[in-house]
Parts: structure tokens; C-alpha cells; sequence
């Protein structure tokens, strides 16, 4: 186990100025942004109010009243979520290729340490899983300074304010629904999906790794059925047009299989690493 928390903390640490930086980028954009679009929607009401007459009320009711909605819509509060999520996705694959790549495979001195290869691998998972929920609970923090932030800039008068579920709920693509569940079994659903899609990453990986390009189909393979099988209930009921399980049911059924092919994954991930990859 320790070897297993030092090798999580090595990988974070690898990582850690580019994440340092994917912090400040979403600091600094997301409350730019608030004051940006408060100062801006500040400026529409004082040019309609005092240069075209029009009365307060009939601005509000053509306009709407400023809120985080606008926030959430803008440029400048999506940006840096979506890089972060582009800078994630594409870490999943780094975190293993760096190790390959270069002079100096780093990759066999990590498989020669006094430890099963297996916490490798866990380390990596562990790593992106953990960065995960430091930016997701660095915009839990945002999201009041911002809210704050606009009360500060807009009058009363010309503002909806809302609370933290209400801001989470309103997001109109949804991704803050998807990143910040309202209910802790909806957080364990959703992160427990991407838990999984991790391992199955990591997994396809490590056959490119051990097979090459026949690795790269072997790969895909691997994916299309663990994937596959994990949605297979929900795969029957769309073909029959039937729904055979209840909700509850349905949720069961899925929790078992997303177990199973995470347990498969993890095997098959620890069998890769101990015979076909050689150092």
C-alpha cells in the first residue's frame, strides 16, 4: 500500500504544473467572464434606460434580469471546462506513452520497482481519478465566489439571484449536471462510468503496448465489448422496445455488470503488464 500511495503521488506530481496551470486558466477566465458580462449587461440597461427612454420595466421584461444563466452560457465559464476536460482525456493517454517515449524508456524502470506491476497501472487510474475531483470541487468553490461577485456588480434591481443547486440545474448543455451530481448515488453512477471508462483506456492501451499495431485492433475490440456488455440491458430493451427491468432494477443490473468488466479490465490490464510486457 505504500508503494502504491507513492507511485499515486509520483504521477500526480509529474502532472502538476500543467495542472496548476489548467487551475488558474479556469480561475482567472471564469471571474473575468462574470465581470465581463456584468459590466456588459450594466452597459445595455444604462444605454436603454437613459438614452432610448425605455422604462426599467420594460427592459427587464424584454431582456430578462442578469443571473449566473448568462455566466454559464458564456465563452468564458465553458472554455475552461472544456479545456480541462480536453487537457484529461488527452493525460490518459500521456500518462502511459511519456513512459514509452524518449531515450530512456521510463516505462521498464517503473515495472522493475519492488512492487506488482498491477499498482502501476492502479497509480496511473488513481492519478487522473484524483485530478478529476480537484477541478470538479475547485468549481463548487467558484461557483459562490462568482455568484458573490455579480452581486457585487449588479443592483438588486436588475439581478435573479440563485442558489448553488439552482446555478448546477440551469446549466442549459448540461455538463455541470454531469460533473456536479445533485445526489450522492447519481455521483457514484457517473463517476463510477468513467471510472470504468478509464480502466478500459488503460486496458486498450496496454494491448497497442504489448501487440502493436495488431494491438491497436485487439485494443478497440476489447473496448467495443466491454462496453458492450456493460450496456447490453439497455442495448435489448432499445431493439425489443420493451423494458423488461424497473428503473431500480435496471440500476442493479447495470451497478453488477459495470463491477464485472472493471473486474475483467483490472485482470486482463495485470496479466498484459506481468507476460507480455517485457523489460
Amino acid at each position: 500500500m505504500n508503494r502504491y500511495l507513492k507511485l499515486v503521488h509520483f504521477e500526480l506530481g509529474r502532472f502538476m504544473k500543467i495542472y496548476l496551470v489548467l487551475i488558474a486558466i479556469t480561475i482567472v477566465s471564469q471571474i473575468a467572464g462574470v465581470i465581463v458580462k456584468s459590466r456588459s449587461y450594466l452597459s445595455d440597461a444604462n444605454k436603454a434606460i437613459y438614452e432610448d427612454l425605455i422604462p426599467m420595466e420594460q427592459f427587464l421584461e424584454q431582456t430578462g434580469p442578469m443571473s449566473m444563466i448568462q455566466i454559464n452560457q458564456s465563452i468564458w465559464f465553458m472554455g475552461p471546462i472544456a479545456l480541462c476536460i480536453v487537457a484529461l482525456l488527452f493525460y490518459c493517454f500521456f500518462i502511459w506513452y511519456r513512459d514509452w517515449l524518449g531515450k530512456n524508456t521510463f516505462i521498464y524502470r517503473l515495472l522493475m520497482l519492488p512492487t506488482a506491476r498491477l499498482n502501476v497501472f492502479l497509480a496511473k487510474a488513481t492519478a487522473i481519478f484524483l485530478m478529476v475531483l480537484g477541478l470538479v470541487s475547485l468549481q463548487l468553490i467558484l461557483l459562490p465566489i462568482e455568484s458573490t461577485i455579480l452581486k457585487w456588480i449588479v443592483p438588486v434591481d436588475f439581478r435573479m439571484d440563485m442558489a448553488i443547486g439552482e446555478i448546477i440545474n440551469t446549466s442549459v448543455n448540461g455538463v455541470l449536471q454531469l460533473l456536479i451530481p445533485q445526489s450522492f448515488i447519481q455521483f457514484v453512477i457517473n463517476y463510477g462510468i468513467g471510472f470504468m471508462a478509464v480502466f478500459v483506456l488503460f486496458t486498450a492501451i496496454l494491448f497497442e503496448r504489448s501487440f502493436r499495431w495488431k494491438g491497436i485492433l485487439l485494443g478497440v475490440i476489447y473496448g467495443v465489448l466491454a462496453f458492450t456488455v456493460f450496456l447490453l440491458p439497455i442495448i435489448l430493451e432499445l431493439f425489443f422496445q420493451i423494458n423488461y427491468l424497473y428503473p431500480v432494477e435496471l440500476l442493479v443490473v447495470e451497478t453488477i455488470l459495470g463491477i464485472f468488466v472493471i473486474g475483467v479490465t483490472i485482470w486482463m490490464s495485470n496479466y498484459l503488464l506481468n507476460k507480455k510486457v517485457t523489460v
